[in-house]
C-alpha cells in the first residue's frame, strides 16, 4: 500500500456507505408517503409491535381470528386469545396517572389495544358521536324494572335464589323506559339488556343540547365494551340509563352483575373502567362477560 492510499477496509466501508445513502435515497424517493406516515406514527407502531410480540408467544384460535369469539359452556361468557395480566400490563403503559380524559392519542392506542384482545372493533367515535370521557370512575346501580309491574321477586325469585337480591330495584324506569312492554312480551335480548346495562353521562356528551333528540335515539342500548383495567376483567353491555350526576364524583353506573364481575361490587369498591363502542351493526356480539383462557 503506497503512502496517502487507504486502506482496503477504509475503502470498503467508504464504498458501503455511498451505497446505503444512494439506497436510502431511492426508498424515499420511491415510497415518501409511506415512510413519512410511519414515522408521524412511530409511537403507536411501537405499541403495536409490542402486541404483535404477544400475538406470536400466544397464539389465537383460528376460530377466533375469523369469527372473533368462539361459544364456551355457558352462552353469555365469550373467551380471548390473550391472557388478562397481559392486557393489564398493556393498558398500564398508556393510562394516565390520574383519572381524566383520555387524550386523542391514548384514546386510539388503548382502542387499538382492546380491538386486538378481544376481537371487538372498539372506538371511541361512532357516526360522528361520541361520549363525553371513555375512561371514568364508575359506581354500582340497582336493577331496574324491564316491564311495567316487575319486581325483585320476579327479577329472582325467592331470596335465596337472588345471588343480587341485596342490590334493590331502582324506584323508577331508565332512561328509555321499560325494556318490554309486559312480561310476556319480554325477550330473551330484553333480559340480557337489563343484566348487562351501563349508565353514562349521555347529557354531558358533546352536541347534546343542540341534537338532543338525535343523540338519545342514537345512545338507546348502545353496545358498549367495558374494562376494569386494573384486572382485566371485560363486559359486553348496552347504555341502558343515564347518569350518574356530576355531583356524585362518579362518571357511569353499572348493574349489579357487571359490577360484580369487574369486581367493581358496591359503592365503596368503586375504582376507574374503561368503556369504548362496539362497532357491531350486524348484532354478532353478545351481551356479558368476556373471560380468557
Amino acid at each position: 500500500m503506497s503512502h496517502g492510499q487507504k486502506p482496503h477496509f477504509q475503502l470498503l466501508k467508504d464504498a458501503w456507505i455511498k451505497r446505503h445513502q444512494k439506497a436510502h435515497k431511492n426508498l424515499w424517493s420511491k415510497h415518501k408517503a409511506s415512510l413519512q406516515w410511519m414515522k408521524d406514527n412511530s409511537k403507536q407502531l411501537i405499541v403495536g409491535s409490542a402486541t404483535g410480540l404477544l400475538m406470536l408467544a400466544h397464539p389465537a384460535n383460528a376460530t377466533t381470528i375469523t369469527q372473533g369469539f368462539f361459544p364456551t359452556s355457558n352462552p353469555s361468557e365469550e373467551r380471548v386469545a390473550h391472557t388478562r395480566e397481559e392486557l393489564v400490563h398493556q393498558l398500564s403503559l398508556l393510562l394516565p396517572d390520574t383519572v381524566h380524559p383520555l387524550s386523542a392519542d391514548e384514546q386510539k392506542q388503548i382502542g387499538h389495544v382492546l380491538t386486538t384482545f378481544f376481537h371487538v372493533p372498539a372506538t371511541t367515535t361512532l357516526d360522528g358521536k361520541r361520549l363525553n370521557r371513555n375512561y371514568g370512575i364508575i359506581g354500582a346501580e340497582q336493577h331496574l324494572m324491564r316491564y311495567p309491574g316487575d319486581t325483585m321477586q320476579t327479577h329472582f325469585g325467592n331470596e335465596e335464589d337472588g345471588v343480587f337480591w341485596s342490590s334493590g330495584m331502582a324506584p323508577g324506569r331508565g332512561a328509555w323506559g321499560y325494556f318490554a312492554n309486559s312480561r310476556t312480551e319480554m325477550t330473551d335480548e330484553d333480559i340480557l339488556r337489563e343484566k348487562y346495562y351501563i349508565a353514562v353521562q349521555t347529557f354531558l356528551s358533546p352536541g347534546w343540547p343542540e341534537n338532543t333528540k338525535e343523540l338519545y335515539a342514537f345512545f338507546k342500548y348502545r353496545k358498549m365494551l367495558i374494562v376494569n383495567p386494573e384486572n382485566g376483567k371485560a363486559v359486553v353491555v348496552v347504555i341502558g340509563d343515564a347518569g350518574p350526576a356530576q355531583q356524585t364524583g362518579k362518571h357511569l353506573g353499572g348493574s349489579p352483575e357487571v359490577m360484580a364481575h369487574l369486581e367493581r361490587q358496591d359503592g365503596g369498591a368503586r375504582g376507574p373502567v374503561l368503556y369504548y363502542f362496539i362497532d357491531d351493526p350486524e348484532d354478532t356480539i353478545p351481551l356479558g362477560p368476556i373471560v380468557f383462557d
